[in-house]
């Protein structure tokens, strides 16, 4: 444990040098912040307005942003030690693979994690100060629950992105690939679905097609998150997956689920890689 400490110690501070968390602070905060002021500008209002509304609509720009942080932050951690001849050197100490690529991991998500806090709870705490219409009290649970979420979607993708860097021996391919991945996820994969709606005139099987959501964890991200305001109006996809009734438990084991398979997978792929 302390191998993996060190190694995931290594990588954050990495991180704090190279800016990536206070990048990804300002990031999150300035596009949170900016959403919840101006969410309402369509309806001709400016300011802070209803919480759920607010949440449901970060929800919906963190599948967009978060992914491709979380990607573009690990494409290269294995691939990249690898190309500047450190991770050779990395094996030479008294660590197993899985200890190594492990400890990049949460290296990585420690990264994330504070980043998310930081980025998110700035803009909560802003949201608190200026909003007439939301108490403390009525603020905290909510946010807590949706920083929560977002943080495992970031490690999701962090996991899969190590996944991409243990297979393969370029970096450019993996930023590729990391890029195909994004855009698989976060926009081809619901326009696959909303395909087949429409390519079948909505002859599909009602009971089955919702679970198909299930297969991208951006989607069940937003259903968590959509879950826990019952209150809130679904569209699209979302409302689809009304009919199939998922609990939020269910939801949140299929979270946790999409979180252990790419890190048993990038464990796998990093102790066949060849040094």
């Amino acid at each position: 444990m302390n191998a993996i400490l060190t190694v995931a110690n290594k990588e954050f501070h990495d991180g704090l040098r190279n800016r990536w968390v206070m990048s990804i602070s300002l990031i999150f905060a300035l596009l949170a912040t900016g959403l919840a002021y101006f969410g309402a500008a369509a309806s001709g209002q400016a300011g802070f307005t209803n919480l759920s509304t607010t949440l449901v609509s970060l929800a919906s720009l963190a599948v967009f942003i978060i992914p491709l942080i979380a990607l573009m932050l690990a494409y290269d951690g294995v691939v990249g030690e690898d190309e500047s001849g450190t991770l050779l050197l990395l094996m030479t100490y008294p660590l197993s693979r899985w200890q190594l690529v492990l400890g990049k991991m949460m290296g990585h998500w420690m990264i994330m994690a504070f980043s998310t806090i930081i980025g998110f709870g700035l803009s909560a705490i802003i949201m608190g100060l200026f909003s007439d219409n939301t108490t403390w009290s009525e603020l905290l649970k909510p946010y807590a629950f949706f920083i929560t979420f977002a943080i495992i979607l970031g490690w999701i993708f962090i996991a899969i992105a190590t996944m991409i860097s243990a297979s393969v021996t370029e970096k450019s391919k993996a930023a590729g690939l990391a890029l195909i991945v994004w855009f698989f996820f976060v926009f081809m994969f619901d326009l696959s679905l909303l395909g087949l709606l429409v390519g079948t005139e909505g002859n599909v099987n009602a009971e089955l097609f919702p679970y198909l959501l299930l297969l991208n964890p951006t989607d069940v991200f937003r259903l968590i998150i959509i879950s826990f305001f019952a209150e809130q109006q679904l569209t699209g996809l979302m409302a689809v997956a009304q009919h199939a009734q998922f609990s939020t438990f269910s939801l949140i084991l299929s979270m946790l689920a999409w979180f252990v398979a790419p890190v048993l997978g990038a464990i796998a792929l990093f102790n066949k890689r060849k040094l």
